[in-house]
């Protein structure tokens, strides 16, 4: 058969009346389809984000845990870490503090205060943790003046901001920069250091400097609730299907077309010869 008679044949009995009402109630039946599932999307979205809170929320007003039970230095910081709350002693090094700029609080831009603080652990002694003590809208000496003796503080643990650019060997306490990443703090308070950074929330004994608490990080990416994304894929296959069998239909149209023409029955529907068709 020419392929013109072919295309003849499967628009004829695309374009019969029967058939175009099937497929406009077929079409928007799997329209339907396609919007219930990109609803389930949005709660799948929706209910992961809410779990993710309830996790965050759970982590923040959970008792703090030492220090050394969640984290050492010089290994990977986990996405599991972020939001626990921990408590550390250790020394502060008045010498090693940077201000980093460009940080949102309460809708205002200011900078962070990020200080070493000497810790001995347990299983490898003195290390470094990054500790951001606070926020300020403008940096000034005075609040670089720590305690100088032991501190004792509690907060949360954060994972290391991107290192935007590297920090000069030498670069001065109280100068400005860009991100509290402990692979470029490294260059220059040395190592062991940890990989996250300690988000202040008590310190005993307190600072004399007044710094606004910068509060629990924020946990990114709350995924997806798995059972609200496989209704949405049910739906989205049950939309599929619908323009399945419109096509089925008008293949079996095809067939008693050309069984007409030729004065031979109409092919029986076998399903084994419909597979395969």
């Amino acid at each position: 058969m020419h392929a013109s008679a072919g295309f003849s044949d499967w628009l004829r009995a695309a374009t019969r009346p029967r058939l175009i009402g099937i497929l406009v109630l077929l079409v928007a039946g799997a329209l339907l389809c396609i919007r219930l599932g990109a609803w389930q999307l949005d709660r799948a979205q929706i209910r992961g984000d809410q779990a993710s809170a309830v996790e965050a929320a759970e982590r923040e007003s959970a008792p703090p845990v030492p220090l050394d039970t969640v984290a050492a230095p010089q290994t990977p910081f986990t996405q599991t870490m972020v939001g626990q709350r921990v408590t550390v002693t250790g020394t502060y090094l008045a010498q090693d503090q940077f201000f980093v700029a460009d940080r949102q609080l309460d809708g205002r831009t200011g900078y962070l205060l990020v200080t070493a603080l000497q810790v001995d652990h347990p299983a490898g002694g003195p290390a470094i943790l990054p500790v951001v003590r606070g926020w300020v809208s403008e940096p000034g000496d005075a609040h670089l003046d720590v305690p100088g003796g032991p501190v004792e503080l509690t907060g949360y643990l954060g994972g290391p901001d991107p290192a935007q650019a590297g920090i000069a060997v030498g670069a001065a306490t109280g100068d400005e920069i860009e991100a509290v990443s402990p692979a470029a703090l490294a260059n220059v308070w040395g190592t062991p250091i940890y990989s996250g950074q300690f988000i202040l929330e008590v310190q005993e004994p307190a600072a004399d400097a007044e710094l606004a608490p910068y509060g629990a990080p924020v946990v990114e990416g709350g995924g997806l609730n798995i059972q609200n994304l496989a209704y949405a894929a049910e739906w989205w296959i049950f939309g599929g299907f619908a323009l399945v069998l419109w096509w089925r239909m008008v293949r079996d149209e095809v067939r008693h077309l050309r069984a007409e023409r030729t004065g031979g029955d109409a092919p029986a529907t076998d399903p084994e010869a419909v597979g395969t068709a």
